[in-house]
């Protein structure tokens, strides 16, 4: 098995980017937002045929979908800009197809033919050994010989990843509270996710798989059509959410991040501050690759330092005083437990 690295944190950091940068080492297989494609789905208990496995990988998200249809795309579904054989409205799109496949080629329904004409003769195992052999499958593909998988809103599935992958080695990218916080605030994936963990603190669940038709009922009638197959998107898009919400989102997640951080051996845990990556873009990817097992290309920190954009920082310090101090103070607790993380 090839080196394997997961990029956990709170999307909105800077890491859309830092897949892009990875992407380009010639070394590196980037999975961009593989665990967000595909989920807890992918990784069942017991053994799976090649072909149970590969509908893991198949199946489309429906969550996604939804999005889709509604007309609410995230930018980060990079199928949809490109469109090809596979629609939300028709056949749905493939889990692997919507943003993983369109980040390694400019034909992503090529490469998901070849991979399932070869995934679903695999013998029958544990999903885990399957995640290895598909990982492995590309690496050989594009001739690369280390795994960076990097999905936004990625701490929660940090524990499982452990427990599938026990040698895999772990990065803890974040950024700075007030700027990433306003950053979801502005992004259609964050305000839907800030609306849905609404609907289960209001019916008392803690997934939406638990919510009863009386839960239903009990909804609001600006939260209720959200869990329709098709919603009007102004309902994500104009509703007044408060900034401190998306605050308390990132405290709640950088704390999640650096927890789990704690729990690991020195040697298979990093971190990675956007901030930092700005100021010290070389010092601090060539501590990337060396964790990540590659070696810091010359022409590859270059190409990176050029492609780094600026002008995303301080946006939170535009705000006006009353608003930010409010915004400050929901992302606090996250602050404060960044201060003491390890490895930082």
């Amino acid at each position: 098995m090839r080196s394997l690295t997961f990029v956990i944190g709170t999307g909105r950091s800077g890491s859309t980017a830092l897949s892009r940068i990875v992407n380009a080492h010639p070394d590196v297989l980037s999975l961009n937002e593989f665990m967000a494609s595909v989920g807890d789905t992918a990784f069942p208990e017991g053994e799976l045929t090649g072909e149970e496995f590969w509908q893991t990988l198949f199946r489309p998200a429906p969550h996604f979908e939804r999005m889709i249809r509604s007309g609410l795309p995230l930018p980060e579904f990079l199928y949809t800009r490109r469109p090809g054989r596979y629609t939300a409205e028709t056949t749905g799109i493939p889990a692997l197809s919507l943003m993983v496949l369109p980040h390694l080629t400019d034909d992503p329904d090529g490469l998901l033919d070849e991979l399932g004409a070869a995934v679903v003769r695999w013998p029958e195992r544990a999903a885990a050994e399957h995640h290895r052999a598909l990982f492995d499958l590309l690496c050989a593909r594009f001739g690369r010989t280390a795994v960076v998988e990097r999905s936004g809103y990625s701490t929660g599935w940090a524990p499982g990843l452990r427990a599938a992958f026990p040698h895999a080695r772990f990065v803890h990218m974040f950024r700075d509270g007030p700027d990433c916080a306003l950053s979801m605030s502005r992004h259609p994936g964050y305000r839907t996710i800030s609306l849905l963990r609404e609907i289960k603190a209001r019916a008392r669940v803690d997934s939406l798989g638990d919510l009863t038709p009386e839960h239903v009922r009990a909804l609001p009638a600006d939260l209720a059509p959200l869990l329709d197959e098709r919603f009007d998107p102004a309902l994500v898009r104009d509703r007044d959410i408060p900034l401190r919400t998306f605050g308390a989102l990132w405290s709640e997640l950088v704390t999640e991040g650096t927890r789990f951080l704690g729990e690991l051996p020195a040697d298979q845990r990093s971190t990675l501050s956007y901030e930092n990556l700005l100021d010290r873009t070389d010092e601090e990817l060539t501590r990337l690759a060396e964790f990540i097992g590659v070696a810091p290309l010359p022409e590859w920190l270059l190409a990176a330092s050029e492609s780094l954009d600026h002008s995303r920082r301080g946006a939170a310090s535009r705000l006006p005083t009353a608003e930010l101090d409010e915004l400050s103070e929901s992302c606090a607790p996250g602050t404060r437990v960044l201060q003491g993380e390890p490895g930082r």
